[in-house]
């Protein structure tokens, strides 16, 4: 199901949109130091300790991701009229659980 609200895009704030690629930017500083400390040989348990931080960050990104969602595009489309969102809602989270 598409979001009614937002379409194929969503609009950002530029504060919004920073703080989003700042967040995006730091992940991907973390994963080149974890192929930087695979082609260093580095020991095993270090670079697992750094695949977890990883993990850990890109849930945050979806947590703050997904609260901006809800209360923009789910919130507007339940606002006309379009419970249909909260099954995509649902079907979302699902996914994020796995």
């Amino acid at each position: 199901m598409e979001c009614k609200y937002c379409h194929d895009k969503k609009e950002r704030s530029q504060e919004e949109m920073k703080a989003l690629i700042n967040r995006l930017n730091r992940i991907e500083g973390q994963i080149r130091g974890i192929k930087g400390m695979l082609e260093k040989d580095a020991y095993c348990a270090d670079i697992i300790v750094q695949t977890a931080a990883v993990s850990a960050a890109l849930g945050s990104f979806n947590k703050e991701l997904l609260a901006s969602h809800i209360k923009s595009c789910v919130a507007e489309d339940i606002r006309q009229g379009n419970d249909e969102t909260v099954d995509e809602l649902v079907l979302l989270i699902q996914k994020l659980m796995k």
